[in-house]
C-alpha cells in the first residue's frame, strides 16, 4: 500500500535501521540480500546449490585428500587414526560446519567468515577480529592449491615409479611437475564463472563415481592373505610417534581435518550463487556430512586391507598410497585406482584456485592487502572473474612450493591447511559466543536451541588441537631440524607479522569491510544502534577492468542489529 515502508531484506544488514539500498524495489532477492550487507552485486549468479556444493566436494576431494594425508594419519597412530579417530574428530568438525552454515546463511558474501566476525564483534573490535579472520583465511586458501597438486605430482611420479622400477623422482621434477600444474589451474580458474561452474559440476561427478568405484575395487580386488585384517588391528593403535598412544591418535587428527576444511567453499562463492541464504549453508553442511561419511567408510577400508603400516609410509615411492596400492592390489588394478586418484587431485586442485581467488577479491575490496588491494580486487571485463586474485594466489603457492626442497619442510603446507583454516572457522564463532550470544540475528537457515552449545563445542574443540598439530613426531635427542614440525614457524612468522603490522600501521586505515554500494538514509542515524565500524568507501575513477568500488557516493556510519 502507499505509504507503506519500504521492504527490508530478508538477512543480517549492517545498515541501520530505516537504511535502505537504492533501487531495493528493481532487485532480485539475492541482489538486494548482498545490498543490505553492503555491496553490490559485482558478479553473475551462475551457481547453483548443486554446482556450488560441486566447488566445496572438489574442495574437499576426500579420495585426494586421503591418500595425500596418509603419512600424517595412519602414519601415526595406526589403523586407530582410520577407525574411531576418524570418528571421534568429525563429530566436532560437523559442530563447526553447522555454526558455520548459520553464519553463511545470516550474512551470505564472499568475505564469509572475515565479514562476520567484523560484524559481530562491533566497532571496537571488529576490525581486528576481520583481520585475523581474514588473513588466517587467506593463509589456509593460498595453501589448498599448492598441497593439492603438490600430491597430485607426487602420484603421477609414484605411477611411473611403478611402470618403471629403476626410475626415482628427484625433488627438480616434484618441483616442476607441481608448477605445471598450479599454471594450468590458474589459467581455468581465469575463466567466465559459468565454464568454471561447468568444470566443477563434471570434476565432482568425477570425483564421486571414482571415490564410490575405489571403495568397491579395493575389498573386492585384494590380493593379501587374509584379505581383511583382524578388528583387533583394524580398531588398534600402532603408535609412530614418540607421544603417548592418545596424544599420537590426536596428531592423527591433522589429516582428518586437513581433508574436512574445504567445505567453506561454498560460504565465498555465495555472491555467486541463487538463493544463497538457503542454498550456501545447505552446500556447507551436505559437504560436511557427505564427507564424513563416505570418508569413513574409505578410511574403515584401508584400516581392514592394509598389511604393513611401515612399508606403506617409508617407501621408496614416496607417496604412502601408491605404496599401499601396490601392497594390496594387482599392478595393473593399482595403477588404475591410482590414476583414478589423480584425476581427482587435479579436480580438487582446481577447485581451491577458485576458492582462494574468491577470498582473495573479497579481502582486496576492504584494501586488507595495503598497497596491492588495488589491482587484486578488479574483476576482468570480459571473464567477469577476479583474474588478477587467481594469478596472484598462484605465484605465491609456487613459492610455497620451493618447500619441497626442504625435505619433510613441506609437509607444513599440510599443517597450515588445518591450522589456519580452523582458525579462521571458529573465530567467528568465538566472537558470536563473547559478544553477541541470544542477540544473534539468523538467516532463513539456523540451528536454533542448538546454535550457543554447537559454538563452544566447536571453539573447545578447536582450542584443543591448535598447539596438538604443532608436535613433531619424535621428542628429545631424535628431534632433528629434518624432523621437526616447522608449522609454528611457517603460519606463526606471517601471523606474527600481519598482527604486529596491524598495531603498528593497519590499525589506522582498516576499519573492517567497507560497503560499495548506493544507499538512502531514511532516518537519522545517530539515533541508531549497532555497530559503525564497517566504513563505506569513496567511488574512484574506474580504468581498466572493473573496481567494485565505484558506486559508493556518501560518508556514513552502517550498522547491524
Amino acid at each position: 500500500m502507499a505509504g507503506d515502508p519500504p521492504p527490508t531484506p530478508p538477512v543480517t544488514s549492517v545498515l541501520p535501521a530505516g537504511d535502505r539500498p537504492e533501487h531495493l524495489e528493481e532487485m532480485s532477492e539475492d541482489e538486494a540480500a548482498l545490498a543490505a550487507l553492503g555491496y553490490k552485486q559485482e558478479f553473475k549468479r551462475e551457481f547453483s546449490a548443486w554446482t556450488t556444493f560441486a566447488v566445496s566436494f572438489a574442495v574437499m576431494g576426500l579420495l585426494p585428500s586421503i591418500a595425500t594425508t596418509m603419512f600424517y594419519g595412519i602414519g601415526y597412530a595406526g589403523p586407530a587414526a582410520n577407525t574411531w579417530g576418524w570418528l571421534l574428530s568429525v563429530v566436532f568438525i560437523v559442530c563447526v560446519a553447522a555454526s558455520m552454515a548459520e553464519l553463511a546463511s545470516s550474512m551470505p558474501t564472499s568475505g564469509g567468515l572475515y565479514y562476520a566476525s567484523a560484524v559481530m564483534a562491533g566497532p571496537k573490535y571488529g576490525p581486528f577480529a576481520a583481520w585475523i579472520t581474514g588473513w588466517s583465511n587467506w593463509f589456509v586458501q593460498v595453501t589448498g592449491a599448492p598441497s593439492v597438486d603438490y600430491g597430485c605430482a607426487a602420484m603421477i611420479l609414484a605411477a611411473a615409479s611403478i611402470m618403471n622400477p629403476d626410475y626415482v623422482p628427484n625433488e627438480w621434477q616434484t618441483f616442476l611437475l607441481t608448477f605445471f600444474i598450479m599454471v594450468i589451474h590458474a589459467c581455468i580458474g581465469s575463466m567466465p564463472t559459468l565454464w568454471i561452474a561447468r568444470f566443477n559440476s563434471v570434476g565432482t561427478i568425477i570425483n564421486i563415481t571414482c571415490l564410490a568405484v575405489v571403495i568397491i575395487i579395493i575389498p573386492a580386488a585384494a590380493i593379501t592373505s587374509p584379505k581383511f585384517q583382524p578388528n583387533e588391528f583394524a580398531w588398534g593403535i600402532q603408535n609412530f610417534t614418540d607421544w603417548p598412544d592418545g596424544i599420537a591418535v590426536l596428531m592423527s587428527f591433522l589429516a582428518i581435518i586437513w581433508t574436512m576444511s574445504g567445505y567453506d567453499a561454498s560460504f565465498h562463492l555465495s555472491e555467486e550463487c541463487s538463493n544463497s541464504a538457503i542454498a550456501t549453508p545447505r552446500s556447507i553442511i551436505y559437504t560436511a556430512v557427505s564427507g564424513s561419511v563416505t570418508g569413513f567408510i574409505l578410511n574403515v577400508i584401508i584400516a581392514y586391507t592394509i598389511t604393513d603400516i611401515a612399508a606403506v609410509i617409508e617407501s621408496d615411492l614416496g607417496q604412502p598410497w601408491a605404496a599401499y596400492l601396490i601392497q594390496i592390489l594387482p599392478q595393473p588394478v593399482a595403477l588404475a585406482v591410482l590414476a583414478m586418484t589423480i584425476v581427482c587431485s587435479f579436480s580438487m586442485g582446481q577447485g581451491c584456485m577458485v576458492a582462494a581467488s574468491r577470498v582473495c577479491f573479497a579481502y582486496a575490496r576492504d584494501d586488507c592487502f595495503g598497497v596491492l588491494s588495488n589491482p587484486l580486487k578488479r574483476v576482468n571485463r570480459h571473464t567477469r572473474t577476479p583474474v588478477n586474485a587467481v594469478w596472484f594466489n598462484a605465484l605465491i603457492g609456487i613459492l610455497l612450493n620451493l618447500l619441497i626442497f626442504g625435505g619433510v619442510a613441506i609437509g607444513a603446507i599440510f599443517s597450515i591447511g588445518a591450522i589456519a583454516s580452523y582458525v579462521a572457522f571458529t573465530t567467528p564463532i568465538l566472537v558470536k559466543l563473547i559478544f553477541v550470544g541470544k542477540k544473534f540475528r539468523p538467516g532463513p537457515w539456523n540451528l536454533g536451541k542448538f546454535s550457543m552449545p554447537c559454538g563452544v563445542i566447536s571453539v573447545g574443540y578447536v582450542l584443543l588441537m591448535l598447539p596438538i598439530l604443532c608436535f613433531p613426531t619424535v621428542s628429545g635427542d631424535d628431534l632433528t631440524p629434518d624432523l621437526m614440525n616447522w608449522t609454528s614457524l611457517v603460519y606463526g612468522a606471517p601471523m606474527l607479522f600481519v598482527i604486529v603490522w596491524f598495531f603498528v600501521d593497519a590499525h589506522k586505515w582498516f576499519k573492517g569491510p567497507k560497503i560499495n554500494i548506493e544507499h538512502i538514509l531514511q532516518h537519522d542515524l545517530s539515533t541508531q544502534p549497532g555497530l559503525d565500524g564497517i566504513e563505506p568507501k569513496e567511488s574512484p575513477s574506474e580504468v581498466g577492468d572493473i573496481d567494485v568500488e565505484k558506486g559508493s557516493k556518501e560518508k556514513t556510519h552502517v550498522a547491524a542489529e
